[in-house]
């Protein structure tokens, strides 16, 4: 199989290397831009570019702008950067198709897993359709969840949700990204209504509903390792 093309665009030469090379050990294959207008140039001219990794603040053309533009032509996955932790940004991101939005300073190897996770909802990353997590098997095909052999009867929303955790093992999320992925945009309801589902979703998981930790202040993530 091809090695899917990412395309990393910041105006820091350092940043770009750091990100180069945790996707290159990944098995990606790189393309850089040091401003907006160079990215724009890059993606219209190379076709196949799976995600875009976007630095919000750069000369020329700032992130907005690249990400405007290109999302009146393209639905490609796009990953912000900024330096900024301002809701308001983070907000304006997701408003304008953002899939995902990460503060600097980050780590390379979280920020690795959020591509490979884009890309498998996206159906672009190789993957089996079982998803595992300690004693909890997803098949995504046959719409099953099974544990120590045995079927868990779960509602839709409830295996959407349960998908969701499992296709993103690891990484911590937000209540806002879980709603913005799970109930998607068109959701105007409380946030709170995250709580409800993962309450109902870990009792019907039994014992492997501990796998599924909450982060205090921030929402949730799942995890088979110790705390």
């Amino acid at each position: 199989m091809d090695r899917l093309k990412i395309l990393v665009v910041d105006d820091e030469s350092r940043m770009r290397k750091l990100v180069r090379d945790f996707l290159v050990k990944s098995n990606f294959e790189v393309l850089e831009a040091g401003d907006g207008e160079e990215a724009l140039d890059i993606f219209y001219k190379d076709k196949d570019i799976a995600l875009i990794i976007l630095d919000v603040m750069m000369p020329k053309m700032d992130g907005w702008q690249v990400c405007r533009e290109i999302r009146v032509n393209s639905q490609v996955p796009i990953i912000m950067l900024t330096a900024r932790g301002d809701e308001r940004d983070e907000l304006q991101g997701f408003q304008l198709g953002v899939d995902e939005y990460i503060s600097k300073p980050f780590s390379p190897k979280i920020l690795v897993a959020r591509v490979e996770a884009i890309l498998r909802r996206t159906n672009q990353l190789g993957q089996d359709e079982a998803l595992t997590c300690g004693g909890i098997t997803v098949d995504k095909t046959a719409h099953r969840v099974i544990i120590d052999g045995k079927d868990v009867d779960l509602s839709y929303k409830e295996f959407e949700l349960l998908t969701y955790f499992m296709e993103n093992k690891g990484i911590a999320l937000s209540r806002e990204k879980i709603l913005n992925n799970v109930w998607n945009y068109d959701y105007f309801g409380d946030a709170r209504t995250i709580d409800t589902h993962v309450k109902k979703l870990r009792s019907k998981l039994g014992e492997e509903g501990n796998l599924i930790k909450t982060i205090w202040g921030m929402g949730y993530k799942m995890d088979e390792t110790a705390e």
